[in-house]
């Protein structure tokens, strides 16, 4: 590179000339990656595995990007460079991990245990792969490096273990993206919220220890089932009443365990739920009101309650600067952009976010056609399996956000 391949700043708001130029140059590479993509898509969807087994996977997709061994991390998960260079590189992630659910999509490439891609990890692998090999071919406007996360869908997250591990500043990255089919936005929508996008989560379990006996002397127990209904629906209270409605939560009790007998009052109950937030401040406000409800109803029934929490994933927030500077990038894509919308599922690409600019783009999917009651599958039904060109769409997303990102490091080198 000399000083007059350097491109000169360009006002706010006009795209750079020499971005547009890798931008067409890296389109048409990517194009012609697409159909080895879409192989290794079905290989992947045909063969997956499980949180914490997925060695195969990542040698898997390494010897698809035939850039060299790459990098171990956090067990069974790779980073990989794709374009060295001097300065802060850009990174791209996908997961590496499939779900314990039997597919019933019928397609040829179906998986054949019991494990499968049913939230659409296979694709977001095949686009990362698509692109990767595009810039290793033709160059870019930045450092480029591969991460092959695993244990998405599971705990220990694999993400925390990356980020631990210290390897993404150990390789200089500045920015972390990653793209999500969501079949919750309208196929041909692509969503760049600015700020929290993803909820934060923590799982509870509420045990009511009373005085059990027999169904038929109810005056002789004390009914820890009566106490922990009565703080079920004591607990419907809290997200009305404790959080702003412009911001939201979701406190959802999804578990109950109690009894062993239709005539037997038993000692204790159990219920099981999480708590999902899009700000840390509601997190300690609505954790410690869920243990005020649970003692004070049980005390009502002349119950005691314990409350047991764990923290599992924090909000995830997009980088703004790094959302608003990937919408022109996804414009040229003939897609329609979404800054707005928001879920309260999580993703633990949220602690790529603490330290890094980070940006998780949700790609609006057809989840596969509708079943007998004329629902069309969501993420984690065995039935989920968006088309094949979700695999182009997953890599032009994730190529607006790797020029998105060396947009923000600075001037960019023209391409030769």
């Amino acid at each position: 590179m000399t000083a007059s391949d350097v491109s000169s700043p360009v006002p706010v708001g006009e795209p750079d000339p020499a971005l547009v130029a890798w931008y067409d140059q890296l389109s048409a590479a990517v194009a012609e990656e697409l159909p080895a993509a879409v192989e290794l898509r079905h290989q992947l969807h045909a063969d997956p595995r499980i949180s914490g087994d997925e060695q195969d996977t990542a040698d898997a997709v390494v010897t698809a990007l035939g850039l060299g061994e790459g990098r171990r991390v956090a067990d069974t998960g790779r980073l990989v460079r794709a374009l060295d260079g001097p300065g802060r590189a850009v990174a791209l992630r996908a997961e590496l991990d499939g779900l314990g659910v039997e597919e019933r999509t019928g397609v040829p490439w179906t998986s054949t245990t019991e494990v499968m891609h049913a939230c659409g990890h296979d694709a977001h692998l095949a686009g990362l792969v698509a692109v990767a090999r595009a810039v290793a071919r033709v160059g870019g406007p930045a450092p480029l490096v591969l991460l092959l996360q695993p244990r998405e869908e599971r705990a220990p997250s694999g993400a925390a273990d990356v980020v631990a591990a210290g390897v993404l500043v150990e390789e200089r990255v500045d920015s972390v993206v990653a793209a999500h089919v969501q079949p919750q936005l309208a196929a041909g929508v692509v969503n760049a919220t600015p700020g929290p996008v993803n909820a934060a989560t923590d799982e509870f379990t509420i045990t009511v220890t009373g005085h059990g006996g027999h169904g038929g002397y109810p005056h002789t127990t004390l009914d820890p089932v009566l106490a922990l209904a009565a703080i079920v629906v004591n607990l419907q209270q809290l997200v009305s009443r404790r959080v702003d409605p412009t911001v939201g939560a979701v406190l959802a009790v999804t578990q109950l365990d109690a009894g062993s007998s239709f005539n037997v009052v038993p000692d204790t109950a159990c219920a099981r739920g999480g708590l999902r937030v899009m700000r840390e401040e509601d997190r300690e406000l609505l954790l410690q009101a869920l243990t005020d409800v649970a003692e004070h109803t049980a005390t009502a029934y002349g119950c005691t309650a314990t409350v047991h929490s764990e923290n599992n994933e924090p909000v995830l927030a997009n980088d703004p600067e790094l959302a608003r500077a990937t919408v022109p990038w996804l414009t040229r894509s003939e897609v329609t952009v979404d800054d707005a919308w928001r879920s309260f599922g999580a993703d633990d690409f949220a602690h790529f976010c603490t330290g890094h600019r980070g940006l998780m783009l949700f790609l609006g999917v057809d989840g596969g056609p509708p079943g007998a009651d004329g629902r069309r599958p969501g993420l984690h039904s065995p039935r989920f399996l968006p088309g094949d060109d979700v695999v182009g769409q997953v890599a032009a997303a994730l190529l607006a956000g790797y020029l998105a990102g060396a947009e923000l490091l600075g001037p960019v080198a023209l391409p030769a």
